[in-house]
């Protein structure tokens, strides 16, 4: 089991509705199964909610992603769950490996909550990344993705679901519920429980009309989120892709943290044997510095 959860995991991480009818907020955690932190983030939500009973419009609902990988605290079984959300395997309802399995299952979970019983439908997938980051939310610009994900206080990243196919915000975006994917910091970090727990409330709060203050224990995580850790508000664009193959052997130079500065001709990773320099004058998103993982790292620029 992952020493960093208490217990085995549930699909479904927590639900709670007043009764009234409003939005949907459907929050994702764990997909892949070395990053926790989203699914600690709904327990404690979920238990604050239960406590304290707040009057919401709506539905927020909770699920677990990978379930075997995060018990495992491995990214993924067979293939990354993040990625097999395509629409062939949709389309052909497949079941091949552990992760297609999961996701059906996921999927099982949202069609109990059919669009023609909510105002909208809102989506939040919940992240973190191998290097040390500052938050930021990832949105596909389909929609009203964007106009939703600008709502909220932190760099904002476009196009990332363009370049990696068969996101689980990508098949969402398809099916029509709004919204995108919050990655709260490095993997292990503290302040990603606590970017993660703030970021849900503050959905709640625009999806669903919770009223803060009615928490009696106001979550200082929001304070601590939107005014501490969450950097003042930017938009980037992915320009580049740097993408590896399974049997490539990928080491990225140390230090590198999401949004960092790169220039033309700095050395950025050794690839098979072979030195990766960089062609920019931008910034270097997602550098890898984890065993799995084909993406080695992506270059933004601000827009």
């Amino acid at each position: 089991m992952n020493d960093t959860l208490d217990k085995e995991i549930p699909r479904i991480l927590g639900t709670y509705s007043s009764g009234n009818k409003g939005a949907l907020l459907f929050v994702s955690a764990g997909i892949h199964g070395n990053e926790p932190s989203g699914v600690k983030a709904l327990l404690k939500v979920f238990e604050e909610l239960k406590k304290a009973k707040p009057e919401i419009n709506g539905t927020i609902v909770g699920v677990s992603g990978n379930k075997v990988a995060l018990n495992e605290n491995k990214r993924y079984i067979d293939e990354d769950l993040n990625r097999a959300w395509t629409e062939e395997n949709i389309e052909n309802h497949n079941t091949e490996t552990h992760e297609q399995k999961e996701m059906w299952e996921i999927i099982e979970v949202l069609e109990q909550y059919p669009e023609s019983d909510f105002t909208k439908r809102y989506f939040l997938d919940c992240h973190t990344t191998s290097a040390a980051s500052v938050p930021y939310i990832s949105v596909q610009v389909k929609n009203d993705n964007d106009a939703w994900a600008h709502r909220f206080p932190t760099y904002i990243i476009r196009g990332f679901s363009d370049l990696v196919y068969g996101c689980v915000d990508h098949y969402l975006t398809r099916i029509g519920v709004t919204g995108f994917v919050f990655e709260a910091g490095q993997h292990t970090a503290k302040e990603s429980v606590e970017n993660h727990e703030g970021m849900i409330w503050l959905a709640l709060k625009e999806a669903c009309d919770l009223d803060l203050e009615k928490i009696p224990s106001y979550p200082e995580c929001v304070t601590r989120f939107s005014e501490k850790n969450a950097p003042e508000q930017k938009t980037f664009e992915i320009n580049h892709r740097y993408g590896l193959k399974d049997d490539d052997v990928f080491k990225m130079q140390p230090g590198y943290e999401n949004f960092q500065k790169i220039e033309k001709g700095e050395l950025l990773a050794i690839k098979n044997g072979e030195e990766v320099k960089s062609e920019w004058n931008a910034r270097i998103f997602m550098p890898l510095y984890q065993a799995q993982g084909n993406d080695g790292f992506f270059v933004v620029e601000e827009v």
